[in-house]
């Protein structure tokens, strides 16, 4: 059993949430950017909830799963983003013990989501790809009710016991959170107990989520690749371009995952700043480029924006001249 100084710990009932400390003195003037990319966010999300929902058209599987990534990213953003603008604009930093590990919960609930999906979005591109014949007989309705139920139940299931097991802490070290909200891996840091039961779980929680999802992601795309080699050059072009943007997605949401699991992991010197940086990165990126990607990559939905946008347009300047018409 570890061995405390008890003199130094304390059963805090709140955390101390951080900025970015090497900038106190432009904290305020860096919300106005961090508000705009989280309307980007916005923006770009519910018009992509948008355009699938009133197009039949895209009534598919492949734009069902985007459907719900998007609806995920921006429950994700959403999810810290007030909190980190209380902090840049009104320093509000404080935040209760129970409202961190709700705040927790949720961010590594969605996380797991989202990853689910991705993972989904990997055997419809497999699916459509290698056996397109037979891919609206695969991919039907109750099929996709029956992946989507297994990925909330299985988010559910991994990231309920992570608040349990830390909550069961009375004393902590310290209570100043290096980043904008509360995260697992430094939170059970802050612990005056034994933490290798959270160590063990958080590995299984990682291991059991984004390392099988990974792997089944990275299966997908073998079979694809393989499938793809025996087409013809324009086939094999036209194959391609249908996985870029979930390629981008993927990369995307993995690269900064496994930054900050880094950063946390091996604790280098003067890391504050690298935490805040791949923490930020890690929530805010996502539902950023996700609509901007899909909406670029995917003709049908460039289309349906291009005459939504149209659309908008000749209403307003049909506005316009009717309170100008004599």
């Amino acid at each position: 059993m570890l061995l405390y100084n008890k003199s130094i710990c304390s059963n805090s009932s709140v955390f101390i949430l951080s900025g970015i400390p090497s900038l106190d003195d432009y904290q305020f003037w860096i919300g106005f950017p961090l508000f705009s990319i989280y309307m980007v966010a916005v923006i770009g999300n519910l018009s992509l909830l948008y355009i699938i929902k009133v197009d039949e058209k895209l009534h598919e599987p492949m734009y069902i799963f985007l459907f719900m990534l998007s609806a995920i990213d921006l429950f994700i953003a959403t999810t810290a983003m007030p909190r980190m603008l209380g902090i840049f604009w009104f320093d509000t930093r404080q935040i209760t013990f129970n409202m961190c590990l709700t705040q927790m919960f949720f961010l590594h609930f969605l996380s797991a989501i989202e990853s689910g999906i991705l993972v989904a979005m990997a055997v419809d591109r497999y699916v459509a790809i290698c056996h397109p014949l037979r891919y609206s007989s695969i991919l039907t309705s109750e099929t996709i009710m029956k992946i989507s139920s297994v990925i909330l139940v299985r988010g559910a299931a991994v990231m309920i016991p992570f608040p349990l097991i830390i909550k069961r802490f009375p004393l902590w070290k310290h209570n100043h959170l290096t980043h904008s909200y509360c995260l697992q891996q430094e939170v059970m840091n802050f612990a005056c107990a034994d933490i290798r039961v959270n160590i063990i779980y958080g590995l299984f929680g990682i291991l059991s989520v984004m390392g099988i999802d990974s792997l089944f992601i990275s299966m997908s795309y073998l079979l694809i690749i393989n499938t793809i080699v025996d087409l013809a050059e324009d086939a094999n072009l036209k194959a391609f371009s249908t996985c870029a943007a979930h390629i981008c997605a993927v990369l995307i949401y993995y690269i900064p995952l496994i930054g900050l699991s880094v950063v946390h992991r091996f604790k280098f010197n003067s890391t504050q700043n690298l935490h805040i940086l791949f923490g930020n990165i890690y929530l805010l990126l996502p539902p950023v480029i996700n609509p901007l990607i899909y909406g670029i990559k995917t003709k049908q939905i460039r289309s349906r924006f291009s005459k939504l946008f149209i659309k908008t347009t000749t209403i307003q300047e049909t506005d316009t001249l009717c309170l100008y018409r004599p």
